[in-house]
């Protein structure tokens, strides 16, 4: 497997292990930009368009995937390489969709190249679709977070490329929930598309580093392993600061959504709404009928962003997170189960609370029984630990950044 890096990567060694350190840093500097010397792996194009020169390219894309401002298929295009097939994941290609909706494959009507959905009738490309591709090109914004459902694709996409025998070079970017890991490691019992692999919630991988994993422990349908490369991230480790350029789904607008979304992900599997149909979506959460909270907000349809959001067109009484890393720092870098916590006992402890859903979310069944018995978050934690021990091994063999 071949990494390509340069020799100017450097690794942030003095940030290592210092958390306090970067959490005071952070709590000055987050909201005033990134690490300019960060170079994700699209913009090193110096080191994959000679891989790239007289071969048939399928791309992985959507509309973050670019090349400073421009898409990257536009920008092979416009280079003279060949993209015969693009493959979209969840939200689409070209423009942004709400979660959940089917996305429909066609022909892209700016390049004319067949567009074939993941995120539809089926979420891995069948050998039809892999006919007459040399490479696939891989670039997808991920937030680290197992259920965000790109690292899901990523691993129908390297099923497909192991079992037609085709490479897969992945474009690396920042995780920007890259610098810890945390919550529980997935229960085999509970695969879904939103949780494939043993893995916590947060696992502290880069999708570069996240592939490597999947590859080497044979995560792969009947063990099959892919032949991968990856183009390294110039200038990062996992404790960089990297507020993303543009937002990576509809619903995750900015960073502190992205910091706020493993906690307030899990209110997806109650009835609890955290503000989709609202400008400031994962930054709030409520319901019609907690209690003592002075702070609503009105989930409302929002074409191309949540149709059927849940507590549609009702005043939802809650908590306003949209500053709250800025107010609490030392709460940052870890998963927050106080607020779940909170809003099952504000509801009355109903047993309806929890859905189906919540399981696959957090990955197992016990987290749902151990909130509903009152256990303090500092025991649910303890329970996890074994696990994390574990994962935290396997993690450090793939590891590309210090």
């Amino acid at each position: 497997m071949k990494i390509w890096s340069s020799k100017s990567d450097k690794s942030h060694v003095l940030l290592r292990g210092h958390l306090l350190f970067f959490l005071i840093l952070w709590s000055f500097t987050v909201f005033a930009g990134n690490d300019n010397n960060i170079v994700p792996g699209a913009e090193r194009t110096e080191l994959y368009f000679p891989l790239l020169k007289y071969k048939k390219i399928a791309v992985v894309a959507n509309p973050a995937s670019l090349v400073g401002r421009v898409n990257l298929v536009d920008t092979l295009v416009n280079c003279g390489i060949r993209v015969t097939r693009i493959f979209c994941p969840e939200h689409g290609f070209r423009k942004f969709d709400e979660a959940g909706k089917e996305i429909r494959g066609g022909v892209d009507t700016l390049t004319g190249i067949q567009v074939v959905s993941l995120y539809g009738k089926k979420k891995k490309p069948d050998p039809d679709d892999m006919e007459k591709i040399d490479l696939v090109l891989f670039d997808l914004q991920d937030v680290g977070v197992r259920f965000f459902t790109y690292i899901s694709t990523l691993t129908y996409v390297m099923e497909a490329c192991a079992e037609n025998h085709i490479p897969l070079l992945i474009l690396d970017r920042p995780n920007p929930n890259g610098f810890y890991v945390d919550g529980p490691v997935l229960d085999s019992t509970c695969r879904s598309f939103i949780g494939m692999h043993p893995v916590p919630i947060v696992y502290g991988m880069t999708i570069g580093e996240y592939a490597r994993m999947v590859n080497g422990e044979g995560w792969l349908k009947n063990g099959v392993a892919c032949k991968l490369d990856v183009i390294s991230i110039d200038n990062y480790s996992h404790a960089s600061l990297y507020e993303l350029p543009v937002r990576p789904s509809p619903n995750l607008p900015d960073i502190n959504a992205i910091y706020l979304y493993p906690s307030l992900g899990l209110f997806e599997g109650t009835p609890v709404s955290v503000g989709r149909g609202t400008e400031f979506p994962f930054e709030v959460f409520g319901h019609p009928e907690m209690k003592g909270f002075s702070f609503s907000f009105i989930p409302r349809i929002l074409k191309g962003f949540s149709t059927n959001p849940p507590c549609g067109n009702e005043r939802c009484l809650g908590i306003d997170l949209r500053d709250f890393y800025k107010t609490h720092p030392r709460m940052f870098g870890r998963i927050n189960l106080s607020w779940v916590t909170m809003a099952f006992r504000d509801l009355g402890s109903q047993p309806s609370f929890f859905t189906p859903f919540f399981d696959l979310l957090a990955g197992n069944h016990q987290l749902k029984e151990q909130i509903k018995k009152g256990l303090p978050e500092s025991e649910i934690r303890k329970s996890w630990q074994p696990e994390i021990d574990k994962f935290m091994k396997i993690r450090q063999k793939y590891l590309l950044y210090p």
